[in-house]
């Protein structure tokens, strides 16, 4: 079998709930790397809160942001910060149609009151791993700060929520030609609508294509895990895609295969049948 690269999301896909790893995930990312294949996160999260026990697990490098950072042996191949101008534009859109934010930073995360409030106060799809994700931030303190101490030196993205679908859709005039809008699952009964906006030309793909010109690879020996809308565009450029049991439908739909959920450690099945491990 010729060395795979994989890609693995995080949230939802290699860990759930902002859990430990688990230890047959674990296993199967170590012994896919002795094996000889070389394994990276893809993950929507920014550096400062991708935990070190995710970490020390072991990776041959990180798309971080939602491609925003990527690094792969240790050396960092592409880092972009929003200006803080194009950041407080942002900023003034959502908050003038009543929305709340969050700055993702190099330096941490930001949020408005009233975000943090509405987050606490949602019930997610159970497919809606970054808004559960969001829920044990706020539940473990971790490296979210109120937006009064945000430092104002500009950010990687911009994430949102809001109490409707059609506020979201009334921003878009102003934002969509410079940002993709991504708004994650939600349910029937649901009065949180989150997502994220993303630079356009940045993207998870983006960054496993600098990875793989990096090792210079082909795209055709890629392997991308995930199970949300900011997997997409990672799933459909990788030789071979793999949607959690747990992911969105969408998701699903599009996926060369369906493995299964984070929760029955799907991650190391999957490996075994790809006969990474």
């Amino acid at each position: 079998m010729n060395r795979k690269l994989v890609f693995l999301d995080i949230d939802g896909t290699f860990v759930s709930e902002m859990a430990a790893p688990s230890v047959r995930s674990a296993d199967a990312v170590r012994r896919a790397r002795g094996n000889g294949h070389r394994v990276f996160l893809a993950t929507g999260r920014n550096m400062p809160i991708i935990s070190r026990e995710i970490l020390d697990v072991g990776f041959d490098g990180v798309v971080a942001s939602a491609g925003g950072h990527v690094e792969a042996e240790g050396q960092v191949l592409f880092t972009s910060i929003l200006p803080e101008e194009t950041i407080q534009e942002c900023l003034s859109v959502f908050h003038d149609h009543g929305m709340y934010c969050r700055i993702e930073t190099p330096e941490g995360i930001y949020t408005d009151p009233q975000m943090e409030e509405l987050v606490r106060s949602a019930r997610p799809d159970k497919t809606n791993s970054e808004l559960i994700r969001m829920q044990k931030e706020i539940e473990e303190g971790l490296r979210v700060l109120p937006y009064e101490k945000y430092p104002g030196r500009g950010a990687y993205k911009v994430c949102f929520t809001s109490t409707s679908l059609e506020t979201i859709e009334r921003t878009k005039p102003y934002l969509e030609e410079q940002f993709e809008f991504v708004v994650y699952p939600f349910a029937d009964s649901t009065v949180c609508f989150n997502g994220e906006i993303i630079p356009r030309g940045i993207s998870k793909g983006g960054g496993m294509e600098l990875v793989c010109e990096y090792f210079g690879a082909p795209l055709a020996d890629t392997v991308a895990f995930g199970d949300s809308m900011n997997d997409y565009d990672m799933m459909k450029a990788a030789g071979f895609s793999v949607a959690m049991g747990n992911a969105c439908e969408e998701l699903k739909r599009m996926a060369d295969v369906i493995c299964e959920s984070v929760w029955e450690d799907g991650v190391y099945h999957e490996f075994q049948r790809l006969k990474l491990i």
